[in-house]
C-alpha cells in the first residue's frame, strides 16, 4: 500500500522557508559592518542632489561631464519620443532595428576610428555577450587580475582556458603568453587578451603599449573594456586607445553610453566582420529589445556634444588635479589612481562604510565599497569628481574628509 502523507506533515513541509538561509547571510553582512541600503536620488543627477531628503554634493556618480542634464541631451531625447514613442518594440533582429540605432552605431564609427560599432543594452552586456564568441572552446583567455566584473562573468560563459596574471605586471603578461604559445598546440590556439582601460575601483591606467605590444607578439587578440576611460581619455573622449594613438592595434573596444556619455548602454567597436558575427550570435544582442528612441537620440546629441565643447574634459581633468592633490595633501591614501577616479582606502570594510556614512551626516555623498568588490583589507570610499563640480563644492568636499577623516583617526 501507497504511503500518504498526512495533512500535518504536508503543512510542515510547506512552512519551510527555502530561502531562509540568506536571512543567515544578511546578518553576517550586519555582523562585519557591511550591510548596505540604497540610497534614493530624489533628484537630477548633478554635482549636488537630493538623496534620502537630504541635499548633498555626490561624489560617487559617473556622469563625469554632466551630460544627463545638458540642454542638448533633453532636447533630443524629448524630440525622439514624440516622433519615435515611448520604445522600439521589438529586439534588433526582428523588428527592433530604428535609424536612430544605425545612425548612432555609424557616428560612434567614426568617432572611435573603427569600421563598425553594434550597440548593446549596456557595457555589462557587452562583456557577456562577446567574449564567448572569441574565445570558443580550445582558445586560451589572459586577463588582468582586476579586471570589471563584467569581464569575468563573460570569461565564465566560456570554455576557453582562463589565465589570470598580476594587476599591470607586464613581466607576468609575457610569460603566461609565452607560457600558452610553447605548450603543445599552442601555436595555433585562439589566444584572447583582456584588459580595462581604466580600472573602476583604482583609477589607473592600463599600460596599453605594453600590453598590445606583448600580444603582438604573441598573435593575440586585444579587447579593451573602456567604460570608464569613455569621455574621459584621449581627443574629445575617445578612450584609452586614443590616448595612446594605438588606432588599428587594438581589434576589440568596448564602450559605455551610460557614464560620461550621460546615457544608458553599451557598445562594440570594431571590424566590419565582428560585427556581422555579433549581429548573428551575441545572446544579449539577440534575445532582449533595443534601446528607446529617447535613448539613442540622447547619445547622438551626446557626442555633438564631445566633438563641440572639449572645454567640459578639461574641466573634468582641472576638477580632478585639484581633488586629489587635496586629499593626498591630507594625509589619505589614494592608491594608484590617474584619472578622475580617487580612491580613499581605509582597510576594513566596516571602516569605509562607517566614513561613508558621517560624510553623508556632513553633506556628502561619497559610497563605501568592501569585500568582494575589492579585497576586504583594501576596503575604500570611492570618489569621482565631474566637471559640474565647483571649486567651492570641492573644497566643502575635502573640508569634511579632513574632519571625519580626523574623527575616524584614518588620518
Amino acid at each position: 500500500m501507497t504511503d500518504v502523507a498526512s495533512p500535518t506533515s504536508a503543512t510542515t513541509a510547506r512552512s519551510r522557508d527555502p530561502l531562509a538561509f540568506l536571512e543567515g547571510e544578511i546578518d553576517e553582512l550586519r555582523a562585519k559592518g557591511l550591510y548596505r541600503r540604497l540610497r534614493v536620488v530624489q533628484s537630477e543627477q548633478r554635482s549636488r542632489c537630493v538623496i534620502d531628503g537630504r541635499e548633498v554634493i555626490t561624489l560617487s556618480s559617473n556622469n563625469y561631464l554632466g551630460l544627463n542634464t545638458h540642454p542638448r541631451l533633453r532636447r533630443a531625447a524629448i524630440e525622439a519620443v514624440e516622433r519615435y514613442g515611448a520604445g522600439s518594440g521589438a529586439v534588433r533582429t526582428i523588428a527592433g532595428t530604428m535609424s536612430l540605432h544605425e545612425e548612432l552605431e555609424a557616428r560612434l564609427a567614426t568617432f572611435k576610428r573603427v569600421e563598425k560599432v553594434l550597440t548593446f543594452q549596456s557595457g555589462f552586456t557587452c562583456n557577456t555577450g562577446v567574449i564567448p564568441i572569441l574565445a570558443p572552446e580550445g582558445a586560451a583567455i589572459v586577463s588582468d587580475a582586476l579586471n570589471h566584473a563584467s569581464i569575468i562573468d563573460g570569461i565564465r560563459l566560456t570554455k576557453a582556458e582562463r589565465k589570470v596574471f598580476p594587476h599591470a605586471d607586464m613581466e607576468a603578461l609575457r610569460a603566461t603568453l609565452r607560457e600558452v604559445r610553447q605548450a603543445p598546440g599552442g601555436a595555433d590556439r585562439t589566444v584572447l587578451v583582456l584588459t580595462d582601460g581604466v580600472f573602476s575601483m583604482d583609477g589607473d591606467i592600463a599600460r596599453l603599449p605594453e600590453i598590445v605590444e606583448a600580444s603582438e607578439e604573441a598573435d593575440a587578440i586585444v579587447y579593451v573594456d573602456d567604460a570608464h576611460a569613455s569621455g574621459v581619455l584621449g581627443r574629445n573622449g575617445r578612450g584609452s586607445i586614443d590616448h595612446f594613438d594605438l588606432h588599428g592595434r587594438v581589434q576589440v573596444q568596448v564602450g559605455t553610453l551610460s557614464k560620461a556619455i550621460g546615457v544608458l548602454g553599451g557598445y562594440v567597436a570594431g571590424s566590419a566582420n565582428l560585427r556581422t558575427i555579433l549581429e548573428h550570435r551575441a545572446r544579449p544582442f539577440l534575445f532582449s529589445t533595443s534601446a528607446p528612441p529617447a535613448v539613442a537620440a540622447a547619445c547622438l546629441a551626446a557626442i555633438d556634444v564631445l566633438e563641440g565643447e572639449p572645454e567640459l574634459i578639461d574641466r573634468l581633468w582641472e576638477n580632478a588635479r585639484f581633488f586629489k592633490e587635496g586629499l593626498s595633501g591630507l594625509g589619505f591614501d589614494t592608491g594608484s589612481s590617474q584619472t578622475p577616479i580617487t580612491p580613499v582606502i581605509v582597510g576594513k570594510g566596516a571602516l569605509a562604510m562607517k566614513l561613508s556614512d558621517r560624510l553623508f551626516e556632513e553633506g556628502v555623498f561619497a559610497q563605501g565599497i568592501g569585500f568582494p568588490t575589492v579585497p576586504d583589507d583594501r576596503s575604500r570610499v570611492r570618489t569621482i569628481v565631474t566637471a559640474e563640480h565647483s571649486r567651492a563644492e570641492l573644497e566643502t568636499c575635502l573640508a569634511a574628509f579632513a574632519a571625519v577623516g580626523r574623527e575616524l583617526a584614518i588620518i
